[in-house]
């Protein structure tokens, strides 16, 4: 399987990857979009003809952020899934981009959703999991529908621990529960494709790259000051860049399964390379096969529980 590169780079931005794209008559809907990339990647898709929706947990704040731009906005609570399945049950039609871009990064202290998950693998996974899944229906009536499900380089930090997920048991630390809650994102991507290819809908992850958004805002103000003078930073528009790749890109038409980083497909990495947040790749235990299997089934299992 070869690796799948673009014209576009780490400096590209999701304006230019969207050029010539005329996305009249498709119907898009982008988690968290009322800030950072996300909104970077509603404007795009708006500016390119989608009729898009923003899923957002403050609405009202959302009216704010998107004024002047043509999308709509609908209340979605990631951490609630009985507020995924009300978002689900209400969509009509068919959905032909799936953005899954809402998350939280490394929250200080332990907390549990109403359903007694681990809040950073509830938001960025169990609920992407559950409102994909609700979606499936309309994404399937699309023909070829494309999800992005937003990854990052965070996924280094760890695997997922299929024995203590929800950290009854080990220590709570912030970044390993980050970690792996974006190796779930991943490898739900390998999953889903491998299920839903056959009804047309193509799932593949992303990492954006390091990007200072509200993403940051539990991470400590002497570290965020450090992080904003870093060489490698990307503005919101080029961090959504990769995002659009995956979402328009020819490249990756009928493609998914797939870790993209810097617009093109990443290179895959061993598991005991050294890699931290910074560092390009995808690591090998983020694309097996069967910890994926394995993933939809506990993530179906937490579902069901947190019902």
């Amino acid at each position: 399987m070869s690796r799948i590169t673009t014209p576009f780079h780490a400096g590209s931005t999701a304006d230019e990857v969207a050029a010539g794209h005329d996305l009249a008559g498709r119907r898009a809907i982008v988690t968290g979009g009322a800030s950072g990339i996300g909104l970077e990647t509603v404007r795009t898709l708006a500016r390119a003809g989608a009729d898009v929706t923003v899923a957002v947990r403050d609405v009202d704040a959302a009216r704010d952020a998107l004024a002047g731009v043509r999308a709509g906005i609908a209340r979605l609570d990631l951490a609630d899934l009985a507020s995924v399945r009300a978002f689900t049950a209400a969509w009509d039609g068919p959905l032909h981009l799936l953005i899954n871009n809402a998350g939280v990064m490394a929250v200080p202290d332990l907390r549990r959703t109403a359903g007694g998950l681990e809040w950073q693998f509830a938001v960025n996974h169990v609920g992407h999991f559950t409102l994909t899944g609700g979606l499936h229906g309309a994404l399937a009536a699309a023909h070829g529908a494309r999800v992005v499900a937003l990854a990052s380089a965070g996924h280094h930090v760890a695997p997922v621990d299929f024995d203590d997920v929800n950290f009854a048991h080990r220590p709570y630390d912030p970044w390993v529960a980050y970690g792996q809650a974006k190796t779930a994102t991943v490898l739900f991507a390998v999953e889903a494709s491998r299920r839903w290819a056959a009804d047309g809908i193509y799932v593949n992850a992303v990492s954006p790259g390091g990007i200072m958004t509200n993403l940051q805002r539990y991470i400590p103000a002497e570290t965020r000051a450090q992080w904003a003078t870093a060489p490698i930073l990307k503005t919101p528009q080029q961090g959504a860049a990769t995002t659009m790749v995956a979402a328009l890109a020819p490249e990756f038409d009928r493609i998914g399964g797939r870790y993209l980083e810097d617009c093109a497909e990443a290179e895959v990495i061993d598991d005991d390379a050294e890699a931290g947040l910074a560092d390009p790749g995808v690591r090998r235990w983020a694309l097996d096969p069967a910890a994926a299997r394995r993933l939809w089934d506990v993530s179906t299992a937490f579902a069901a529980r947190a019902a």
